[in-house]
């Protein structure tokens, strides 16, 4: 990586071109996404039609209506982290941002470790992503349950069939991935809109079909007992909008493939935050508000949920189209997570920090995309879900890991931002254009940074605690119960594993290149 010097400010094609230059990278990507494209990329990631859908039953069932309390706080906790990382964003313009933010704020190996968390969470991430078709398939036609039995996917059969949606859908953006930017950019922002559109008119729906008033959410009924038992309860609610709000970083991950990033990503990072804090809100707030009952158990079973509500309240043929809606939804966030998962394989591959990075750092180009991370994330995700098939507790573990570790990863950037605001930061920083005026917090940059800092830890500490509610419903897995941290564990032993085997490649590769420091190193070590 190389040392930036101050420059002025630069628009337009070349201009993007030049800019990135200066951080020691050519223009190898393809820079076709607009405003719009980059908004949509966040916004696809954090998905509220697909991720609200998926999780609304979990959240309910452990802190009844009053759970909805822990959408707005987790809301203004990550609006924190994205404010910190709009800052960043338009600094540090590059692809695989959160390796790339923390490798400049932290220093290499920090940067490497931080990427790396970020990487295996995104690759865990697509898969339950993938596997939230069935969470809509069977309720729209049965027939797409091809193995019978139960749907839910807290079941063998569920879970399995899950694993087969999810590995059909994979394909499919594998696919489009590989083709190009600019194809993917379209199909997702069509998406989007359909998702916006979509939410919008479901919300009014409901709210039109409304059988009790807005109070409701001040009110457990009866689900998770009384004073300290309830705020352990809520903690665990907590988890569904900690599950859903992360992913907006994600126009940062396309960086070099948007046009005038450095006002571009910022905006669309705190956009696609805002949007989908507003109409996440919305959209729990109205279905406790039209559904049937809210003391049945219903709204907590895994089996009906918040799809029963659209079914039961707006009718069957209604409910189906509104259910069609989020199936593009999971299919579009789907797309957009493997998408940032692949620019970030490829950043890290161009920095040679990963094995076979000769390989994984090469762009086609006549598409301008990174073909092979594109069919490696397909395949290890592929992987994933096969080797899971059958595991009632698929879902709930995967879920509850890869977001563990994509805060940790958030973490591992906000806190050297921090260390370095302390010193100054941004004032005098390298990487600003001269004259040029980028989105900053001026002097509340270090009350956000440090309220950042710590909903990082408290978020990290409520997602990986080990409770067996969470981690073993079914109980009589110890080893489930500590999922997590045996997870966390095993992704850090892997990874040392392959940051040492990639140094050794580097130091070959260079003795090879320049033999006479390779000897007299070899001489030293003798």
């Amino acid at each position: 990586m190389t040392t930036t010097t101050p420059r002025t400010a630069t628009t337009g094609k070349d201009g993007d071109t030049s800019d990135l230059a200066s951080f020691g990278y050519g223009q190898q990507l393809h820079r076709s996404i607009g405003s719009f494209g980059s908004f949509a990329a966040g916004f696809s990631f954090v998905s509220i039609l697909t991720t609200v859908f998926q999780l609304f039953a979990f959240g309910f069932s452990f802190g009844g209506p009053s759970f909805f309390w822990t959408w707005p706080i987790v809301f203004v906790g990550q609006l924190l982290v994205a404010l910190c990382f709009a800052e960043l964003a338009a600094r540090y313009p590059i692809s695989g941002c959160i390796y790339q933010w923390a490798t400049r704020l932290g220093g290499h190996l920090w940067g490497w470790m931080a990427g790396w968390l970020m990487l295996v969470a995104q690759v865990v991430t697509v898969a339950g992503a993938a596997i939230a078709l069935q969470v809509v398939l069977p309720a729209i036609w049965s027939g797409f349950q091809l193995f019978g039995g139960d749907p839910s996917l807290s079941s063998t059969t569920g879970s399995t069939n899950a694993v087969l949606l999810g590995v059909i859908l994979l394909v499919v953006t594998t696919a489009i991935n590989s083709v190009g930017v600019r194809v993917m950019s379209i199909i997702n922002s069509t998406g989007v809109v359909c998702e916006l559109v979509g939410v919008t008119l479901l919300c009014i729906a409901l709210f039109a079909h409304a059988k009790r008033g807005p109070g409701i959410v001040l009110h457990t009924a009866g689900i998770g007992g009384q004073g300290a038992g309830y705020l352990w309860s809520f903690a665990i609610s907590g988890l569904m909008a900690a599950y859903v709000l992360v992913g907006f970083d994600s126009a940062g991950e396309l960086s070099e493939e948007t046009k005038n990033p450095r006002r571009t990503a910022p905006r669309t990072i705190l956009r696609a935050v805002v949007v989908s804090g507003v109409g996440g809100a919305f959209m729990l707030l109205a279905t406790m508000m039209a559904a049937n009952s809210v003391d049945d158990g219903s709204l907590g079973d895994p089996t009906q949920g918040l799809p029963s509500v659209l079914l039961s309240r707006l009718g069957d043929t209604l409910g189906r189209v509104f259910l069609v809606d989020v199936v593009i939804a999971v299919s579009v966030c789907t797309l957009a997570i493997q998408t940032a998962t692949t620019r970030m394989l490829f950043s890290m591959a161009r920095d040679r920090v990963l094995p076979f990075s000769t390989a994984l750092a090469k762009v086609n180009p006549r598409t301008g995309t990174p073909i092979r991370p594109a069919i490696v994330v397909g395949v290890l995700v592929s992987v994933l879900l096969l080797v899971n098939v059958g595991n009632p507790a698929l879902f709930t573990t995967l879920a509850s890991v890869c977001i563990m570790l994509l805060y940790i990863a958030y973490l591992m950037v906000t806190t050297p931002l921090l260390l370095r605001r302390l010193r100054g930061w941004p004032a005098g920083d390298s990487a600003t254009p001269a004259q040029e005026k980028l989105f900053s917090l001026g002097r509340w940059g270090i009350v956000v940074n440090v309220l950042a800092v710590l909903w990082g830890l408290v978020m990290v500490i409520n997602l990986g605690w080990p409770r067996s509610a969470v981690f073993d419903p079914a109980g009589g897995n110890w080893y489930l119960k500590w999922f997590a941290e045996l997870f966390l564990a095993g992704a850090l032993v892997v990874g040392a594993l392959a940051y040492l085997h990639q140094r050794q490649e580097n130091r070959r590769e260079a003795a090879a290149l320049d033999p006479v420091p390779a000897l007299g190193f070899a001489g030293q070590l003798a």
